[in-house]
C-alpha cells in the first residue's frame, strides 16, 4: 500500500539527483517498469542501460533523466523514504502502481494529484486511509 507522510520527516532522501547519480545500477534500466516509466514521464527511449534517446536532449546517460523519474526509480529499488515532491503529477500513476506491489512510504510537501476515481492511500500523519482526491486534499491540508 502507498503510504504518505505530509510535511517534515526525519530520514527522508531529499537530494534525489545526487543519490541516484551515484547509486543507480545498469540493471535498473533494463526493467520493463523503468523503461515504460522513462517513456511516459520523460518521453524518452531506453536504447541501452548507458544510453537514453531523448527527443529534446538527443542521446543522454541515465544521470540526465528528470528528477521525477529518478525519484520513482529510487522508490522501486531502494528502501529509502523519498521526497516525492521531487516529482510532478505525471509520476503519480507510477507511484500508485509501486504501492500496489508492496508497502511504499513517500514524503510530500505538496498535494500531488493522483489519478482515478478511487485508490487506497494511508496518511501516516494520522493513519487514516483516503480513497479519492477530495479525501486526500482534506488530509493534506491538516499537515501542509
Amino acid at each position: 500500500m502507498l503510504k504518505i507522510y505530509f510535511g517534515e520527516k526525519e530520514d527522508v532522501l531529499h537530494n534525489v539527483e545526487t543519490f541516484f547519480n551515484n547509486q543507480y545500477q545498469y540493471s535498473w534500466l533494463e526493467d520493463p517498469f523503468v523503461v515504460d516509466l522513462i517513456k511516459d514521464v520523460d518521453q524518452s527511449v531506453v536504447e541501452s542501460p548507458e544510453c537514453i534517446k531523448s527527443p529534446v536532449l538527443r542521446q543522454i546517460p541515465p544521470t540526465r533523466l528528470s528528477g521525477g523519474t529518478k525519484a520513482v526509480i529510487l522508490m522501486k529499488y531502494t528502501d529509502r523514504v523519498i521526497n516525492a515532491s521531487n516529482c510532478g503529477d505525471n509520476c503519480a500513476p507510477w507511484i500508485l502502481k509501486l504501492g500496489e506491489d508492496r508497502d511504499l512510504t513517500v514524503n510530500l510537501h505538496h498535494i500531488m494529484e493522483f489519478p482515478g476515481e478511487s485508490f487506497e492511500i494511508e496518511i501516516l500523519n494520522d493513519h487514516r486511509i483516503v480513497h479519492n482526491m477530495a479525501e486526500m486534499v482534506d488530509a493534506a491540508t491538516d499537515y501542509l
